[in-house]
């Protein structure tokens, strides 16, 4: 140091000594369990949730081309970043009525063999943690479509969250065959 000036480095050492001494430590030490977490989202009226291990991006959605002889359910194909991501409406492959397009849609990349693809989703609400004490039955979130997608839910504060398997969807025959 000259003239009582410090270096940039030094600067940045010492932020980074009055932020370490900060930390308010690990969940665990105050007392917060630990859980399943997830990514919270809702298609129609269900209140779903998917591992964040199958959700590769969470993006707003950008414009998408149709694609002639795709089944009703496939929008069309979105270009991210130079890559074209098939973009299908999750509430239409399941629930068979059309998501209403807003300004603060969103979409998940799910991670799939052969190519990632987008579905869209009628609202994201973010991260979710739950116990085995809030392990609920899936009941009606697991009629239908949703059957084979849903094999657990979590309930809270008067909730109720169907685990929704996106994995699982990305495998399912019908939804890999987008083509008519």
């Amino acid at each position: 140091m000259d003239g009582g000036r410090r270096s940039a480095y030094e600067y940045l050492c010492d932020i980074d000594a009055r932020s370490q001494a900060h930390v308010a430590g690990l969940p665990q030490d105050a007392g917060v369990q630990s859980g399943w977490r997830g990514l919270a989202y809702r298609i129609g009226t269900r209140r779903l949730l998917s591992t964040f291990d199958e959700v590769a991006e969470i993006l707003t959605l950008p414009a998408v081309t149709p694609v002639p002889g795709g089944q009703h359910w496939v929008l069309g194909l979105a270009n991210v970043r130079g890559n074209l991501l098939p973009v299908v409406d999750l509430k239409l492959f399941l629930d068979g009525e059309r998501t209403v397009l807003h300004e603060n849609q969103r979409m998940l990349t799910v991670k799939q063999d052969g190519g990632d693809v987008a579905v869209l989703i009628d609202e994201l609400l973010g991260q979710r943690t739950f116990d085995d004490s809030h392990l609920a039955e899936p009941a009606d979130l697991a009629e239908g479509r949703y059957r084979h997608l849903i094999d657990r839910a979590y309930a809270q504060d008067g909730e109720t969250w169907g685990v929704l398997s996106l994995d699982r969807l990305a495998r399912t025959p019908e939804f890999r065959r987008a083509a008519t």
